[in-house]
């Protein structure tokens, strides 16, 4: 389309004048026709088998051969044509110096290769730019999926762990949890494998996780929790939050001492807040409930999956260790 623009306007705007197509064809066609030549020797040629290859000066000594070459074809058909047909050809003072003639046909000829090595290099960005998003990209999946791996087991052991406590005390119990554990692992295993889930089944998920801590726990330990009540169509990413949860309960339970876990959710427009309380109670160091990777998953996925669309901040006052997540959906 370019060159076809640029081929029609010079007849266009000299449309009037006498002999014009002659006139078109040796002071516009022709050179033109010279552009179109360099520009594509440069672009589908010189430029990645010299310039691109760092091999800059025979890149520049090959155009400067062209050019000189096409500047003598251009000399000698207008000295043989087209000076005989233009009145009188020019002499004397009247010709332009040799030096100008030639500076001002370099110009004309340096700019196609100009634009060649532009467009030709903005094209090369371009697809360096999509490989290296593609290669983030891939980079990314296979991090979160390792993360997800990591979470699975980590969850699982937790449980067990609460089982465990249960079996000797009350047997009945233990085995009603089981039951509860097999259907969370059932969501865990198999409706997580997407990249975003309904928030309303992430709720669910939460609910029957405390359920499940609740069992072993004593009645020092009080556990408030609330939820959105209407079914909202965020989707949101899978398991973003009971690492909270299990962090809240393993460090917030005592067996003496009186405790308090407090959870709220929030959803407004297309952000979703969470905030989670509990007293805290450091863990002995001989303490193996938990494998202590959690929240660092829980801060690595987020930063993986929400850059510059989360905010996380933790803060222990007073013996209480609070978490707040804001998450733009």
């Amino acid at each position: 389309m370019v060159w076809m623009v640029l081929f029609c306007l010079p007849y266009i705007l000299s449309s009037g004048q006498q002999q014009i197509v002659i006139k078109v064809f040796a002071h516009s066609w022709i050179p033109l026709i010279m552009y179109i030549i360099l520009f594509y020797l440069n672009y589908f040629g010189l430029i990645d088998w010299f310039l691109l290859k760092k091999k800059v000066l025979l890149f520049i000594l090959i155009n400067c051969l062209v050019i000189s070459i096409f500047l003598l074809i251009r000399n000698e058909l207008n000295t043989l044509f087209f000076d005989a047909l233009f009145n009188a050809p020019l002499k004397g003072d009247d010709r332009p110096t040799l030096k100008l003639f030639i500076y001002i046909q370099i110009i004309s000829f340096v700019l196609p290769i100009a634009f060649a090595i532009a467009l030709k290099t903005t094209e090369r960005w371009l697809k360096t730019e999509a490989e290296r998003k593609e290669a983030a990209n891939a980079k990314l999946q296979s991090e979160l999926q390792h993360l997800r791996y990591q979470l699975q087991p980590h969850f699982f052991f937790n449980s067990l762990n609460n089982i465990y406590s249960l079996v000797d005390v009350a047997p009945d119990q233990a085995k009603s949890t089981i039951h509860s554990l097999s259907k969370l692992m059932r969501y865990l295993l198999y409706e997580t494998n997407t990249e975003l889930v309904p928030l309303t089944n992430e709720i669910d998920f939460m609910r029957k996780y405390m359920e499940l801590m609740k069992l072993r726990i004593s009645d020092k330990t009080k556990v408030a929790s609330s939820f959105p009540i209407a079914n909202t169509s965020i989707q949101i990413a899978p398991l973003l939050f009971i690492s909270l949860i299990e962090n809240a309960f393993k460090h917030g339970v005592s067996a003496t001492k009186e405790s308090v876990i407090s959870l709220e959710m929030k959803v407004q427009d297309n952000h979703v807040f969470f905030t989670i309380e509990n007293n805290n109670f450091p863990k002995e160091d001989t303490d193996k409930s938990g494998s202590g990777i959690g929240l660092q998953n829980l801060q690595k996925r987020l930063e993986l999956l929400y850059p510059n669309k989360h905010k996380f901040k933790t803060s222990l006052k007073e013996g209480i260790y609070s978490i707040s997540l804001k998450i733009e959906t």
